[in-house]
């Protein structure tokens, strides 16, 4: 086993099995889908929010990112569809 950690998560999915809860959640940054694995069944993430998650990558037959905290993402604390321009203009009318 060894250890991950990402930030700037969001949730996409959550899915209960028998076993766990399997989120699916996105990094904003790099456009990657992690598939991230709860055993306890306990956590309960809001999907309009970033998270840090932190955990553990078991390695036995099948690569499981297995869940150990999930925290906010202070540094992008909600989600937003809208991108910034470029020149910085922020839609404000001026008359």
């Amino acid at each position: 086993m060894f250890n991950f950690s990402a930030n700037h998560l969001f949730l996409l999915s959550r899915t209960e099995y028998r076993s766990c809860a399997v989120f699916l959640m996105q990094d904003r940054d790099t456009q990657r889908v992690y598939r991230l694995y709860d055993f306890t069944k306990a956590l309960l993430i809001p999907p309009d929010m970033a998270h840090c998650i932190a955990g553990k990558v078991n390695s036995a037959a099948r690569l499981y990112l297995v869940i150990e905290s999930v925290r906010p993402d202070t540094k992008h604390p909600r989600c937003s569809n809208t991108h910034a321009r470029v020149d910085g203009a922020g839609g404000s009318f001026i008359e």
